[in-house]
């Protein structure tokens, strides 16, 4: 994941695992687990990695949890709490397109309907190029085109005073060079950017609303809000993550400036795990109707794994398809997330530990 200097987010990565069950309808105590404890030390001990959590559930209880390095870089701070909020990064996304996907099945959009429609201003003052060809499942799939506005390289991670307007976002990417046509998969935070962009239009109501009233209170997600502010904290203790300075020194990145982005999601491990049960089993969005995620292939092809990176926090949330299981992992970091390849790798050899003990 590139990075730099900019405060983007990671892509949606793909990891897949099996897990053990007796039966579609086994009890939580049927289900054969790992010891999670030595799975989460396991993640503690990659290089560049400061602390560690992860809970699993089953059918909404939990069954196990674990905890390991340090709140704090150089072992202080004691350990993070378990069930402590952390930054969900791109992760928010799929919340952000089962919100999309909800105004579809209302009938207030439509997935072939085109940007220059839903958004008129992006073709009239050319903000968007190619606005008119541009699909809202374009946009859903990363397959409009858009380049992402990071790579302007005019956005700081430690910028913590600058507010930007979602629109200053579209701007920026409006001067990186176009990199693909309409149709052809290129990842961009810019099509959430615009995606956000809809979503307050059609409903009259900021991000943060929706997604509570669509997501967070209906779910049950009560640890759970969207960050907003130019310079926003995660409330309550939690792990701190760090990100290198222009000197390579680590500097904590507890604050962020949620104006860049579009990724603002801090949740706990119950609670994403709450998302995803419902989003399995259906009682989110019809099965006509399902936004894009990675596709369950290893280990018996039972489970699947979204990712999300940003600036000093790597996390992972893997999901059995029926929606019965969740494994979610947190790790604070203090390199460059481009540096953090055997992060991911350690939370998935983690969670095969863990959800597929023997295999």
């Amino acid at each position: 994941m590139r990075r730099g200097r900019a405060a983007g987010m990671a892509g949606l990565a793909c990891a897949v695992l099996a897990l053990s069950v007796t039966g579609p309808a086994a009890a939580a105590d049927q289900v054969k687990l790992g010891d999670v404890q030595q799975a989460i030390e396991n993640v503690a001990k990659t290089d560049g990695v400061v602390g560690a959590i992860g809970q699993v559930y089953v059918d909404g209880k939990q069954v196990g949890q674990g905890t390991a390095g340090s709140r704090l870089i150089g072992g202080k701070g004691g350990r993070i709490p378990p069930d402590s909020r952390y930054r969900i990064a791109s992760q928010t996304k799929l919340m952000e397109a089962t919100i999309v996907l909800q105004l579809v099945k209302e009938g207030k959009l439509g997935l072939e309907d085109k940007l220059s429609a839903v958004l008129p201003d992006m073709a009239k003052y050319d903000y968007v190029d190619r606005a008119d060809e541009i699909t809202v499942q374009q946009l859903i799939r990363h397959t409009s085109g858009i380049p992402d506005f990071i790579e302007s390289g005019k956005f700081d991670v430690f910028d913590f005073t600058t507010a930007y307007k979602p629109i200053d976002l579209v701007k920026a990417a409006r001067t990186v060079p176009r990199k693909g046509e309409p149709g052809e998969y290129l990842y961009s935070t810019t099509n959430y950017v615009l995606l956000g962009m809809i979503i307050e239009k059609l409903t009259g109501h900021d991000r943060a609303t929706e997604f509570k009233r669509r997501l967070f209170t209906p779910l049950g997600m009560k640890h759970t809000y969207l960050a907003t502010k130019v310079s926003d904290q995660i409330k309550g203790p939690h792990g701190h993550g760090y990100y290198p300075d222009a000197k390579g020194r680590p500097r904590d990145v507890d604050r962020l400036n949620a104006t860049i982005g579009a990724e603002g999601a801090i949740s706990t491990a119950h609670d994403v795990s709450a998302f995803y049960r419902a989003l399995n089993q259906g009682k989110l969005l019809p099965p006509d109707l399902q936004p894009p995620r990675p596709r369950p292939s290893l280990c018996g092809g039972t489970v699947a794994a979204a990712a999300g990176g940003m600036p000093g926090i790597n996390s992972v949330t893997f999901s059995s398809t029926d929606g019965r299981v969740q494994f979610a992992v947190a790790a604070t970091l203090k390199i460059d997330n481009e540096q953090a390849m055997a992060v991911g790798d350690a939370i998935n050899a983690a969670a095969e530990a863990v959800l597929c003990p023997g295999q």
